[in-house]
């Protein structure tokens, strides 16, 4: 019969209800009371115990925190191991190519490389076989832009002054062409209109080679470039440069005017020249 009852006197220490009262110590006014049994405090305590463990684990886990804890490294400790894991790792590939390298050397100093026999008739036939696999016919496409290029080579007369550098062109003045230019009347320049006085700029770097008064086309300066070309300014109302000068690309030379018995108005009468032939102004300069 006793030992029966042992489990009813667990059962009752584990249900028995208690009172938890918190009093006030001077006046013993209750404050707080809680009723409480054995099973509910443990319960508690278990719970609280299983939320601290998930909050540590939490905070070791997600969080810097745990570079404080011993036993853990920090972050930045372990991004330098992986650089250093990769940086040994290249380097191991770098000695053991250098180490190939220097084998091969060795073997070429001392002469232990062995002759390999082939057999130059089957190569010859080889490529005979491919070659002639190999349809050697331009196609259309081909034939037209070898034509085109041809054409430009051969009616490019400033060819030679852009081929081999960038050579520009800087316009002389901005205005509106009169009169262009047109082989068949033999005129070999364009004709810009432009208010007196204008500044006349060099068109590239060069040096002067004729600055002088003419009757028919009045203040007239010839500046002589690279690649045998030469640039002309006519009817020009004065000259700012003497024979004999160096000049730069968009140096001021003289001021537009209407000099010269052959000018009727106040304009740049401008010529290029390329290894004694006249060249279209407008192909390589924009006036506007």
């Amino acid at each position: 019969m006793k030992e029966k009852k042992k489990p009813k006197r667990i059962k009752h220490k584990l249900l028995d209800k208690y009172k938890l009262v918190i009093l006030n110590e001077n006046t013993f006014e209750e404050r707080l009371s809680l009723k409480l049994t054995r099973l509910n405090v443990f319960v508690l305590a278990s719970l609280s115990a299983i939320f601290l463990i998930g909050v540590t684990y939490a905070i070791i886990a997600f969080t810097p925190l745990r570079e404080y804890i011993p036993g853990y490294s920090s972050t930045a400790l372990k991004k330098k191991a992986t650089e250093l894991n990769y940086k040994t790792d290249s380097l191991q590939q770098v000695i053991a190519m250098n180490d190939r390298y220097f084998a091969s050397i060795k073997q070429v100093l001392k002469g232990d490389l062995s002759a390999a026999d082939f057999n130059k008739d089957s190569i010859v036939e080889a490529v005979k076989l491919e070659a002639s696999e190999v349809d050697f016919n331009p196609i259309a496409e081909d034939s037209l832009l070898r034509e085109k290029v041809d054409k430009e080579d051969k009616y490019n007369l400033f060819e030679s002054a852009t081929s081999s550098t960038n050579f520009v062109l800087f316009p002389p003045v901005n205005g509106t062409i009169s009169e262009p230019y047109n082989l068949k009347e033999k005129h070999y320049a364009v004709d810009i209109v432009v208010a007196k006085n204008t500044p006349i700029k060099a068109t590239a770097d060069g040096i002067v080679i004729f600055a002088e008064w003419t009757a028919n086309t009045g203040h007239v300066i010839l500046i002589e470039h690279s690649y045998g070309l030469i640039s002309v300014y006519k009817h020009n109302a004065a000259l700012t440069k003497s024979q004999g000068d160096l000049v730069k690309a968009g140096e001021v030379i003289a001021t537009a005017g209407n000099t010269g018995e052959l000018s009727t108005g106040p304009h740049l009468h401008f010529e290029l020249w390329n290894d004694g032939y006249p060249i279209n102004p407008t192909n390589f300069i924009d006036f506007k």
